[in-house]
C-alpha cells in the first residue's frame, strides 16, 4: 500500500517548483509521481494533417521523484509524512504523523 495515491493533493519539497501544490495524476512503478501543473518541460510536436494535429511547442508535466512531495494536511496548511495505523475495525489507515486522518 503506498502512502501516495493518485488524487492526493500534494506539494513539492526540493527543486525549482519547490512550494507549489498540486494534483497526482499518476503513481509510476518505479517510485515518480506525475503531478499536474508542476516540473513542466517543453515538448515540440511536429503537426500530422492526417488526424488534424497542428504543430507548436506545448508544456508537458514530467515526473518527479516520490521523496520529493509531501501529502497537503489542510488543516495545518503544510505538507506532512504520512503513516499507516490499524482502525478499530481492523482495516489499514493512512495518517498524517501529528495523527489526523488522510482519507477523510
Amino acid at each position: 500500500m503506498n502512502k501516495i495515491r493518485k488524487g492526493d493533493e500534494v506539494i513539492v519539497t526540493t527543486g525549482k517548483d519547490r512550494g507549489r501544490r498540486g494534483t497526482v495524476l499518476e503513481v509510476m512503478s518505479d517510485d515518480r509521481v506525475l503531478v499536474e501543473g508542476v516540473n513542466l518541460a517543453k515538448k515540440h510536436i511536429k503537426p500530422n494533417p492526417n488526424v488534424g494535429e497542428p504543430g507548436g511547442i506545448r508544456d508537458k508535466a514530467m515526473p518527479l521523484d516520490i521523496s520529493n512531495v509531501l501529502v497537503f494536511n489542510p488543516k495545518t496548511k503544510k505538507g506532512e509524512r504520512v503513516g499507516f495505523r490499524v482502525g478499530e475495525d481492523g482495516s489499514k489507515v493512512r495518517v498524517f504523523r501529528s495523527g489526523d486522518k488522510v482519507d477523510i
